[in-house]
């Protein structure tokens, strides 16, 4: 997908979206150096200019693009709220609408731990933080929910953020690697029985 240069948008950022783009749809490992510079519109030297290499790209990449993603998706909507079976559910919901486009390249952070994560440091570290964030997220929402009774008391925070998050993983990688749908919605189901079973 080439990104059209705009007065608006730096070359820096448009090689992060292009970068972005194509390790989504090809892997860090299968994505294209020569690719992101002819879909950005620069050249090479322009790329390296702004990255030392192909690693470096990536691991802003994370820092830059994935991890808002998840912050404004699940931790920002978790943060405050005192009834985390509800967000989570519409966290869901949202999520299986833009699944249905993208079902096929699967989530481009879950994509990258099971790629990167054991190959690099950088990216382990990285990947790991965003997800530790996302455990907090949950686990802090869980805590709240129990003090105002919208959460069984015998609920474990820590462990139903823990399983939420496998949850959405696994629910993620098995789709893509079966491009199927049909299984995605199943186990979406699955995890909103699993939250049903929270509540008081």
């Amino acid at each position: 997908m080439k990104l059209n240069a705009t007065p608006e948008v730096s070359t820096r950022d448009r090689i992060l979206g292009t970068a972005f783009h194509e390790f989504h749809r090809h892997g860090f490992q299968g994505g294209s150096i020569n690719r992101i510079v002819t879909d950005a519109g620069i050249t090479k030297g322009a790329l390296f200019h702004h990255f030392s290499g192909k690693n470096e790209l990536g691991y802003h990449v994370v820092d830059e693009l994935i991890r808002p993603m998840v912050e404004k998706t699940w931790i920002q909507p978790l943060r405050t709220t005192d009834d985390p079976i509800r967000v989570i559910r519409q966290i869901l919901y949202a999520a299986a609408e833009k699944a249905r486009e993208t079902i096929c390249e699967g989530c481009p952070l879950n994509n990258l731990a099971q790629e990167m994560s054991p190959l690099d440091e950088g990216f382990r570290m990285r990947i790991g933080a965003i997800y530790d964030d996302q455990r907090a997220a949950i686990r802090g929402a869980f805590e709240r929910g129990i003090k105002a009774g919208l959460v069984k008391k015998t609920v474990s925070p820590p462990r139903a953020a823990a399983f939420i998050v496998a949850a959405l993983a696994g629910m993620t990688g098995t789709a893509k690697s079966a491009q199927c749908m049909e299984l995605l919605m199943e186990a979406g189901e699955g995890l909103m029985d699993y939250l049903d079973s929270l509540k008081p």
